[in-house]
Formats: C-alpha cells, sequence, structure tokens
C-alpha cells in the first residue's frame, strides 16, 4: 500500500509538472560592463567600516601587490 501511495504521489508530481506552462519574464538586458570600477581602473579614495566597525580605507587594506575590492550582494539586502 505504500509503494503504491508513493508511485501515486510521484506520477502525479510529474503529470502537473509536465502540464503547467514557465513562467517567463521578460528581463532587460544589463550592460555589466557599464556598472561600477572595471578591473584594473582605480577607484576613489574610501572610508568605510567594516564587519566589526573599524574603518577601512584604501590605504588601509592596499598590500604590496594592491588589492581586491570584491562586492557582493548578500540575501538580506
Amino acid at each position: 500500500m505504500k509503494q503504491s501511495l508513493s508511485a501515486l504521489v510521484i506520477g502525479t508530481c510529474i503529470l502537473f509538472f509536465m502540464q503547467t506552462p514557465a513562467i517567463t519574464q521578460d528581463r532587460e538586458e544589463i550592460d555589466v560592463a557599464s556598472l561600477g570600477p572595471q578591473v584594473g581602473e582605480r577607484i576613489p579614495e574610501f572610508a568605510l567600516p567594516d564587519q566589526n566597525g573599524t574603518v577601512q580605507t584604501l590605504e588601509s587594506i592596499m598590500g604590496e601587490e594592491g588589492a581586491m575590492i570584491v562586492f557582493h550582494r548578500s540575501a538580506d539586502w
């Protein structure tokens, strides 16, 4: 009985997904090359607090070989 019920549920789900039309969204293409600083481009001086509240500047994070700044959008923005 358990196996036949599982097969029925799986079969119903498969039929549902096969018959449900895909929802499409019209999305405007974004030209990422026009957004923000580009690779190798110098960025302006800044002073921003880090996750611990310590103010960081470009000078304070710059190492011998430069610095890599990555902007990451979190899920809770």
